[in-house]
């Protein structure tokens, strides 16, 4: 059970410093770098969330900052042609 919920500039605070790490940070390094202190369940929720949506991965090196802007919407705009497409031969009678 989660005492604290995490406010949404405090999880920013987080990916901020994630991001502009060069390499992977530990829980106690993450701590030491934020403006202000948070507490151990309230971090862990954080960093399950940022696990979760696909921006970090918690290796046993620490917490490395893994997504990418920029192939995120690359990947965007080609699911979005393949579905443009997929909807065009559907209209037309075409086999998919």
């Amino acid at each position: 059970m989660v005492l604290h919920y995490p406010r949404l500039d405090t999880i920013l605070s987080v990916e901020t410093i994630l991001k502009n790490a060069s390499e992977a940070l530990s829980k106690n390094e993450i701590d030491r770098r934020l403006e202000k202190q948070i507490m151990r369940p309230t971090l862990n929720v954080i960093l399950k969330y940022l696990e979760n949506s696909g921006k970090i991965a918690l290796l046993k090196e620490g917490v490395l900052w893994i997504y990418k802007e920029d192939i995120s919407k690359k990947l965007k705009l080609k699911l979005a042609k393949g579905v443009t497409v997929v909807k065009n031969k559907q209209n037309s009678g075409g086999k998919i």
